[in-house]
């Protein structure tokens, strides 16, 4: 006995030291560690390595919530604030080799720009192009001094959007893809449907990627000094260059090794210059009295309910119940003076979608305060249902928007399972509708069933689109029908109100909020990030089991065109009507 209660005083001693003291210990460390950190040099450097990966928005679960992450929006906000400062002399970049995607490249650019034009230098080093597109060289082609590295070729390809169709596949293990769409252009669920592309999803993936490629030599033609936009083009196309060709065509300005690249930068500081990363920098505070502009985003596929994190992390979720309530606290604070959302989104869910419309509808008519979108990479389908009642739309030129339309439907795998032996078979009360998301194909009358209720949430978009952009619905419907539009178009044909980027949404904001242009905000993240003690707690309700699969889901599902696909087909096996952009990858 004596023995037993000794051990259980020891288990008890144990579980207290690692639910309790453990956790007060390691953020005390933490603690220690920053307060006796070094202070920044008097005169900075920043680094940006842009092959780290970054999501777009701050993550809110898993380790990120327990160390502060950066994410592409905070760099954005960290450059444009370090123009600005004087204590930052200048940018030191290292290029992601294989690409960051169209409208990242261009984010990236206009704060190059900005930082160049408050006198701030830029150097940025690549050690060589792969061949992924032309978003590696335009996220640095701005800077004052472009270096490659010696012996590295550039390969600047053209757009190209690659598509996996599975029909084949799916004929050959007798599963049907039991999946209606609304319109001609809505391209979802053709990768299950089809085993090319169609006439109208070719059409508009072809004049997307043009766009894309467009805009991209332009803007590489502006920033390397080519005389024309089709001179530059003409040496991309032609295939791999060398150093020396790149050279010699000013596509780079020298050839230099990293370190000597690095350090290049800070002898262009001067004096006591240092280094900071940008996700340590600080960017100075807005005044006291500066208005407080609202910053809520959105990022991943669109889904109800909670984001309730896991403990490493994984791909990020825009969560209705989440995203929702953010923008509605952000309307009911007092402080706050207008909205900026942040949208990254191919969409998801249609009464997900709706509900958070449905935030930004209360925001502007309950507590009469502006609210203004910020596209980023893709806003498209339920991106652009969050979209659509805004006071206002920034999409970059190179963001995909648009995809207005929606489907539904299920997999059916009856006969599939037959083949290996499994026999299906049910039994079903409450009308000829009861049993429709069985494993069986659609009956004639629970097809006409599915359509109807499909053609009521394409009519209800029809009308919050026609409605939020004040524009007559015959107009939408024309423009809709499924079909993706880059950032440049939708703005030719008012699906967004303004080109531009973050920083010209909060401006945006700034004047609907009453302020004179050109005055600076206190942005504000809403919800608040969590501290680290809250943090800490929550890493420990994810069981062994989910990090054991989450770390073997990492290792396995490691392509990110897969895992689109996976989650898609997870979204139509759900039974919720789906608003989401076709799978692209941008190659």
């Amino acid at each position: 006995m004596k023995t037993f209660f000794l051990s259980f005083l020891g288990a008890v001693a144990g579980l207290f030291l690692f639910f309790i003291v453990l956790p007060f210990v390691f953020l005390s460390v933490i603690s220690a560690n920053a307060a006796n950190a070094d202070r920044p040099p008097a005169k900075m450097v920043l680094e940006l390595d842009l092959r780290e990966g970054l999501n777009d928005q701050p993550a809110s679960g898993g380790f990120s919530g327990l160390f502060e992450q950066n994410s592409f929006i905070d760099v954005v906000q960290k450059m444009h604030g370090a123009a600005k400062d004087d204590r930052v002399a200048g940018v030191f970049i290292r290029s992601n080799d294989f690409g960051v995607g169209s409208a990242r490249a261009e984010e990236l650019r206009e704060a190059i720009k900005v930082l160049r034009e408050n006198d701030k230098f830029v150097v940025a080093h690549t050690q060589g192009m792969l061949g992924l597109g032309p978003s590696s060289l335009r996220s640095i082609a701005a800077a004052d001094t472009v270096y490659l590295q010696p012996g590295s070729d550039m390969i600047v390809t053209g757009i190209s959007f690659e598509t996996l169709f599975m029909k084949d596949l799916f004929d050959n293990l007798s599963i049907t893809a039991e999946i209606e769409q609304f319109h001609e252009y809505k391209n979802a669920p053709n990768v299950y449907k089809e085993t090319d592309f169609t006439e109208f999803h070719r059409e508009a993936m072809t004049e997307l990627a043009d766009d894309l490629w467009t805009i991209s030599v332009e803007d590489i033609a502006d920033d390397r000094g080519f005389d024309s936009a089709a001179s530059l083009k003409a040496l991309l196309e032609a295939g791999p260059m060398s150093d020396v060709v790149a050279l010699e065509n000013n596509i780079v300005d020298a050839l230099m090794w990293p370190e000597d690249a690095r350090e290049d930068a800070l002898e262009k500081a001067g004096e006591g210059a240092g280094f900071v990363s940008v996700a340590d920098y600080e960017a100075p505070y807005a005044p006291v009295d500066a208005p407080v502009i609202a910053l809520v985003g959105g990022e991943g596929g669109i889904v109800t309910g909670e984001n309730s994190g896991s403990l490493f992390g994984g791909d990020p979720v825009f969560a209705s119940d989440d995203v929702a309530k953010a923008i509605l606290d952000a309307g009911k604070n007092d402080r706050v003076k207008a909205i900026v959302f942040r949208v990254d989104s191919p969409g998801g869910s249609a009464i997900a979608s709706e509900q958070i419309w449905r935030a930004v509808e209360r925001v502007r008519n309950d507590y009469n305060k502006p609210v203004v979108v910020s596209m980023g990479s893709v806003a498209a389908s339920g991106g652009y249902y969050v979209s659509a009642g805004a006071d206002a739309i920034y999409a970059l030129r190179t963001t995909i928007t648009g995809s207005i339309g929606v489907f539904g439907g299920k997999f059916a795998i009856a006969d599939g399972l037959r083949r290996i032996g499994i026999n299906p078979s049910s039994v079903s009360a409450g009308g000829d509708f009861a049993n429709a998301f069985s494993t069986e194909t659609f009956s004639d009358v629970q097809r006409e069933a599915l359509r109807g209720s499909l053609e009521r949430t394409y009519d209800r978009f029809m009308t919050v689109v026609a409605e939020g952009r004040d524009m007559p619905e015959e107009r939408v419907r024309e423009l809709a029908k499924g079909r993706v539009w880059s950032g440049t178009d939708a703005a030719d044909i008012d699906l967004v109100t303004n080109v531009g980027g973050l920083m010209d949404a909060i401006d945006g904001a700034v004047v609907l909020a009453g302020f004179e242009s050109g005055t600076t905000p206190r942005v504000a993240p809403f919800p608040t990030p969590k501290d680290p003690v809250e943090a800490f707690g929550e890493l420990f309700g994810a069981s062994a089991e989910s990090a054991r699969a989450a770390m073997l889901l990492g290792e396995v599902l490691n392509d990110e065109q897969l895992m689109q696909l996976i989650n898609d087909a997870r979204a139509v096996q759900s039974g919720q009507t789906q608003m989401r952009a076709p799978v692209m990858i941008e190659r």
